[in-house]
């Protein structure tokens, strides 16, 4: 019974933090909110998995996504395994944003580690 209740906690508390995520409004208010919440690890650990996921879906092979983003393969065919559905989202998201404003800039991945 005690895991049961944990789990409900658990739900309950993912449920507000993606609350809290809803309620932001701004890029600024997103960095301050993960600066807060995240260590500098976590938020390139996510972003390096966003990038991952961007250009596994741009087609790229594996051994371009590891120079570029320094993931592991075991990182890059997790998140092979993940695409579709949440990723399909935010990226369909940006690339309507991008459309509707061309000012925009949505980072591919590709140009992070170019010198």
């Amino acid at each position: 019974m005690r895991n049961h209740n944990s789990r409900k906690n658990n739900t309950s508390a993912l449920d507000e933090l993606y609350e809290a995520i809803l309620c932001l409004e701004t890029k600024d208010e997103c960095e301050a909110f993960f600066a807060d919440l995240c260590t500098v690890l976590e938020l390139q650990t996510l972003s390096q998995r966003l990038q991952v996921a961007k250009m596994l879906r741009d087609h790229y092979v594996y051994h371009d996504i590891v120079g570029t983003t320094g993931a592991s393969t075991a990182t890059i065919s997790r998140v092979n395994r993940s695409l579709g559905n949440g990723y399909d989202i935010v990226f369909d998201r940006l690339q309507r944003k991008q459309k509707a404003d061309p000012g925009t800039y949505v980072n591919s991945g590709a140009e992070e580690n170019e010198e």
